[in-house]
């Protein structure tokens, strides 16, 4: 699943358009403010618009499998900026996230395909989403004098780490341990997590001294992450941003044969410690949602339908399959089902009636190495997820004769078949096919969100 759907459609929604020739999409000279809209317009529908969608609204055709979800423009909200909290950013912030990305989401660095008047054009008409740019002004943070990274500041910054409570939520180590907050969502009710402030190289706003700094003087609106303004001074949030720089650990791509060793066991026995939340992880990281779920006509995952099923695969001549619903509902769910039901499904291919999967869609052979307390982890944090009623139809599966004809059509005629899957509505409406074979994604999501609105730049 994680390398059949998830990738490839949140490759394709997020990045598609990457390695595109700069020439395509820089444009040099003086623009006007007409030709600067134009010229932005055209970047964003070619290259922003599956995760960000068509409005801006953070609900393009690969927004509900990213995580964390695309920006949603229209409030004007923005969490890495050199303005105070609450404040719109400059277009400076904009134009250096755009450039440098964000580590650790789907927003890649744009830095060597969009420059110049185009960096410019295409951040002017991204703020046309929200009217407060028309109707406000960016308020400058006011920064302090830089206090060196030296032991006593350092010590210091220890201090107020605990006197801001920081380990609630990221843990006494930076990493974690004994955080007694969990379960973040941002303003729009999506799921965040805390960062791990060992890893600074998946610190979306910056990883120096100065970066952090940033952080805690201005917050990071839209999440739980408030301003320290009023609540330590300059000095003391310098001396916490050195803080948190010392805690940096080595990464494993530096670390020694033995260190990896300890690395990992270390990491076994926090997942042990936590089997809910490291199936959590392996849920995410899988991409489960990615497949079971529904979809709109926009290929955009229907809000409240995560984990739910309803994703349909025309697989050829093997017949449909609708995805499964994983949600705890006694009915239509897995509400019902005993563990071992679930962990023989996900790594046997063998449903509660006794009936063998396919090996495709459901890559249930990929699954049948995890370890025991990988397998019970993910049945945990099943058991989490709040019940959605949602019955899913059988499989659609074709007579021995148009099985056979099907096969002579594939393998002695050498007939190509495409894969598609169908956004899930009702049981009645007309469902649109959508091609999940491998070779046409990329031109798939061009193609429908161009059908929308035709632009080329």
């Amino acid at each position: 699943m994680k390398n059949f759907f998830r990738t490839s459609l949140v490759v394709a929604g997020a990045s598609c358009f990457m390695f595109l020739s700069a020439s395509s999409i820089c444009f040099s000279g003086e623009a006007g403010d007409a030709q600067s809209s134009s010229i932005g317009k055209s970047i964003y529908e070619a290259h922003c618009v599956n995760c960000h969608g068509s409005d801006g609204k953070g609900d393009g055709p690969a927004a509900g499998l990213l995580d964390p979800r695309p920006r949603n423009f229209t409030p004007g909200t923005y969490k890495f900026r050199s303005t105070e909290s609450g404040s719109i950013p400059t277009d400076q912030d904009l134009m250096t996230t755009v450039e440098n990305g964000l580590p650790g989401t789907a927003m890649s660095d744009w830095a060597p395909f969009i420059k110049g008047d185009s960096l410019k054009a295409v951040v002017g008409y991204i703020k046309m989403f929200s009217p407060r740019f028309e109707k406000e002004k960016p308020h400058a943070a006011q920064i302090g004098h830089p206090v060196p990274a030296t032991a006593a500041s350092i010590a210091a910054g220890k201090k107020v780490y605990a006197k801001l409570q920081c380990a609630d939520c990221h843990g006494t180590d930076g990493e974690g341990t004994g955080a007694v907050a969990s379960g973040f969502k941002d303003d729009w009710d999506f799921d965040i997590d805390a960062a791990n402030l060992t890893q600074p190289w998946t610190f979306r706003g910056g990883s120096t001294a100065r970066d952090i700094y940033m952080r805690f003087r201005t917050g990071i609106d839209g999440t739980p992450m408030p301003s320290y303004v009023g609540t330590a001074s300059d000095k003391e949030m310098w001396d916490l941003a050195n803080y948190v720089v010392s805690m940096a650990r080595k990464p494993v791509w530096k670390m020694s044969a033995q260190e990896i060793q300890d690395f990992y066991a270390k990491a076994d026995e926090r997942a042990k410690a936590n089997p809910v939340e490291r199936g959590r992880y392996l849920v995410r990281t899988i991409g489960c949602s990615g497949c079971h779920s529904s979809y709109d006509d926009d290929l955009g995952v229907k809000e409240g339908t995560q984990f739910s099923g309803g994703l349909t695969f025309d697989l050829y001549p093997f017949g449909k399959f609708t995805t499964r619903n994983l949600t705890s509902d006694k009915e239509t769910g897995l509400g019902n089902w005993t563990d071992q039901e679930i962990k023989r499904a996900f790594t046997q291919g063998i449903g509660r009636d006794g009936r063998k999967f396919l090996p495709f869609p459901m890559p249930w052979t990929a699954f049948g190495s995890l370890k025991e307390e990988d397998k019970d982890a993910i049945v945990a944090f099943l058991r989490t997820i709040p019940p959605i009623h949602h019955k899913i139809p059988d499989p659609d599966r074709p007579n021995i004769f148009s099985y056979l004809w099907g096969k002579f059509r594939m393998l002695i005629l050498k007939e190509q078949f495409p894969s598609p899957a169908y956004p899930m509505k009702e049981a009645a409406d007309e469902q649109k096919p959508v091609s999940i074979n491998s070779a046409g994604n990329a031109k798939n999501f061009a193609d429908r969100a161009n059908e929308r609105k035709e632009v080329r730049p």
